[in-house]
């Protein structure tokens, strides 16, 4: 995977559901729990200090409005993948989950389990933190 693109075509051809796909980002939704639960995932591509580029998969988990944030940073603590940040979704902040790879040397499979892992986990937190709510 060297570039968006190759990681555009892997989503399509790997079979993904794809909801969104503009030239910098793909949007794909998850159907989890035998398709009683679904989470939408986001790719995209960012670039660090040195301009080397990065893929970024992230899923919205909760708007911050109520938001225990001590439970948020405790579980950004615990987490082995992924990180919590804040990021806007039709200009509401809500409460990301994220992970960041760099280009070189990513492979389709570690594409596929980010997008799993993220996806699954994200959907854990987001019923976590919604009382059972389903909204991304």
């Amino acid at each position: 995977m060297r570039n968006f693109d190759s990681i555009r075509q892997h989503l399509k051809s790997s079979g993904y559901r794809s909801t969104i796909e503009e030239e910098d980002v793909v949007c794909i939704e998850l159907s989890l729990e035998h398709g009683k639960r679904h989470q939408s995932i986001f790719l995209s591509e960012l670039d660090d200090d040195d301009g080397r580029p990065y893929l970024r998969v992230s899923t919205a988990v909760a708007p911050t409005t109520g938001l225990d944030a001590r439970r948020a940073l405790a579980f950004n603590w615990q987490s082995r993948v992924g990180y919590l940040a804040i990021g806007e979704l039709d200009g509401v902040p809500h409460l990301q989950l994220c992970e960041n790879r760099p280009y070189e040397g990513l492979e389709a499979a570690e594409v596929d389990r980010l997008v799993l892992e993220i996806g699954g986990l994200g959907d854990r937190m987001e019923r976590m933190l919604s009382g059972g709510g389903d909204l991304f």
